[in-house]
């Protein structure tokens, strides 16, 4: 086994050496650029966190309250190191944190607190690199193509950077431009990540995170053409046209590239900062209820999805006409195309969860790869202990307890986690990562999935099956019946959603005269 290590670490090593030489001719180097600093720093940290762990509780008995002690003291330490790592490796290291800061229901929290500055925080690119990268893509100098350029980017992402401009007939523009040594850096960051994993998986067989690498591999090449991040967002704009709470940055082609994309500016807060909507006076739960109804429409009607809703992606504002929130959609070059097969299963699994149907529940959950981890799937996608599941999530709220044993559970289960994980469909990562963002931003503004969210939701799986099965009729008559079954359990959703709301209209009328009562 050491010796396979250590042939492997070899190889990986040539090969990573040789990007240093490969970028100190490129005109942007500076020591971290150089292949020998950045796999001497990722095996340094990788064997530091290893060794930490291995001699801090190997003499500890698991299970106890010395154990947990130690065990979290570890964990933070351990988060603290790959942090420092990201941070001075830049680009797929801080890409690689982000996801792994988003694993809220995998991932120890002395990791996902420590790493969420990342999707904030990351380092900037110096100026006159920026220069050089919009001089040799768009073969002008800035102030040819621009009347005004910030000098201080708004914000600096994993693998770009964006500022702030005016074009020459007075537009406002952001300017997104890419860091300029992440396209020659990203595979080999990614060949000594894939490395390094398998090293510490040798050490530690229940150590499941290879997926991680297999995604960032089919990813990253997409993220790093902006092209396709402009196509992307023109999409999006055209199959969401009637969400008028929705606004999709214009794209400018004809000074886009691969590496510089120039939008349309848009300005709002971070659909996480409260204080902000609260001094402009945007309803956190409309925002939320925006939010989820945009995310199932994506989900389970078009099987087109946004798949990095971090709060820096996800601005809003009000609307200075009606005063309604908006919703503005950022950063569109992580999208995930789900089959028809995997929506529709995954339509017709949401409509188990929402009836507590536990029989569809299994049946679906299994298709869709969980096997006999069905009840751990269920839970893992509604963030909801297997009780609630049961019981039927839209009935009842989270409470702190149930939130406290979701969280000891996820540690107790982590290794069928992973197990689960390098299971399902490829497609079902994106979407776990996705509905943990979706939830942090939940947990942020204070509001919790509603009963109408779950009636959207349910709204949205009715149409997409309706639909599928109206493209495979075979006669007038079943096309028509289909349509009239699907209009039967809509207008059903409909009416017990209002009756639903009625009893709460009534429980609160009945509260404020027995309040008035009492005070009488």
């Amino acid at each position: 086994m050491v010796r396979g290590i250590i042939r492997i670490a070899s190889l990986a090593s040539v090969s990573l050496s040789s990007s240093g030489f490969f970028l100190y001719g490129t005109g942007y180097w500076d020591p971290s650029d150089f292949g020998v600093v950045r796999i001497g720093r990722a095996v340094l940290t990788t064997a530091a966190i290893t060794w930490d762990y291995f001699t801090k509780l190997r003499h500890v008995e698991a299970g106890t309250e010395e154990y947990e002690n130690i065990k979290s003291q570890v964990h933070l330490r351990s988060a603290h190191r790959l942090l420092d790592l990201c941070c001075f490796n830049r680009g797929t290291f801080i890409k690689v944190g982000q996801h792994l800061a988003a694993l809220e229901y995998l991932v120890p929290p002395e990791y996902t607190k420590t790493l969420s500055v990342l999707h904030s925080q990351a380092p900037c690119t110096p100026f006159t690199d920026v220069v050089q990268v919009i001089r040799e893509d768009l073969g002008k100098e800035i102030s040819e193509v621009f009347e005004e350029f910030e000098k201080t980017p708004l914000g600096a992402a994993s693998l770009a950077q964006v500022h702030r401009a005016v074009l020459q007939d007075g537009r406002k523009v952001a300017v997104k431009v890419q860091h300029p040594k992440v396209q020659a850096q990203s595979s080999r960051d990614i060949l000594i990540m894939e490395v390094l994993l398998h090293v510490v998986k040798k050490i530690f067989p229940q150590f499941e995170f290879m997926w991680l690498i297999e995604e960032a591999k089919k990813n990253l090449p997409l993220e790093l053409d902006f092209q396709n991040e402009g196509r992307n967002a023109e999409k999006m704009s055209s199959i969401v046209s009637s969400f008028s709470f929705l606004r999709i940055p214009r794209i400018y082609w004809e000074l886009s590239t691969k590496r510089v994309l120039v939008m349309e500016y848009m300005e709002g807060g971070q659909v996480n900062d409260r204080e902000y909507m609260k001094r402009n006076q945007i309803d956190v739960n409309k925002v939320s209820h925006a939010l989820g109804k945009l995310y199932s429409e994506m989900i389970f009607v078009h099987g087109f999805v946004h798949c990095d809703p971090h709060p820096g992606n996800v601005l809003v504002r009000q609307n200075p006409e009606n005063c309604a929130p908006e919703i503005i959609l950022l950063d569109h070059g992580l999208y995930q195309v789900l089959t028809e097969s995997f929506r529709l299963d995954y339509c017709s699994l949401w409509q188990a969860l929402i009836a507590a149907d536990k029989e569809r529940i299994r049946i679906y959950s299994q298709r869709l790869g969980a096997g006999e981890l069905y009840p751990l799937f269920a839970c893992m996608l509604t963030a909801r202990s297997w009780e609630s599941v049961n019981r039927g999530i839209y009935e009842n709220t989270v409470s702190k307890e149930e939130i406290h044993e979701i969280r000891s559970n996820a540690a107790t289960y982590l290794p069928e986690i992973s197990q689960l994980l390098a299971s399902v469909p490829r497609q079902m990562l994106l979407l776990l990562k996705t509905n943990d963002l979706l939830r942090g931003i939940e947990t942020s503004l204070g509001t919790h999935s509603s009963s109408s969210a779950f009636f959207y939701m349910s709204r949205c799986c009715v149409r997409a099956l309706a639909r599928n099965r109206k493209e495979k009729a075979d006669s007038l008559w079943s096309y028509i019946h289909i349509s009239l079954s699907e209009t039967f359990c809509l207008g059903q959703l409909q009416m017990y959603e209002i009756a639903l709301r009625l009893q709460s209209c009534i429980g609160r009328l009945i509260n404020h005269v027995l309040l008035w009562l009492y005070l009488q």
